[in-house]
């Protein structure tokens, strides 16, 4: 399976332009809840604040693997689904 990359590309200064609650589970959702939980608002926010390029994400699954939180404890994720479906609504999705 390949792994595939969001693409984004963290300028100094993007600001999301709207957000919304995510309805149901998908591969985007389940990294949003990754990077959510570690206090980010997603990719975007994560690659400005940490300064990195790219984020370690799980060959197999294309999921986030590990983060880095502000405090820089890290924070790693199974390879496997685990936002559950009760918790998909908490999931903010953000329009840039």
């Amino acid at each position: 399976r390949k792994v595939r990359s969001s693409g984004v590309m963290a300028t100094a200064d993007m600001k999301p332009k709207s957000i919304h609650r995510a309805k149901k589970w998908s591969e985007d959702v389940e990294n949003l809840y990754r990077f959510q939980q570690a206090g980010y608002r997603d990719e975007v926010e994560y690659k400005q604040v940490k300064r990195v390029d790219t984020v370690e994400c799980w060959p197999e699954t294309g999921f986030v693997k590990k983060l880095q939180r502000r405090d820089n404890t890290f924070y790693y994720y199974d390879k496997q689904r685990e936002c559950d479906d009760k918790e998909v609504h908490k999931v903010k999705v953000y329009v840039y």
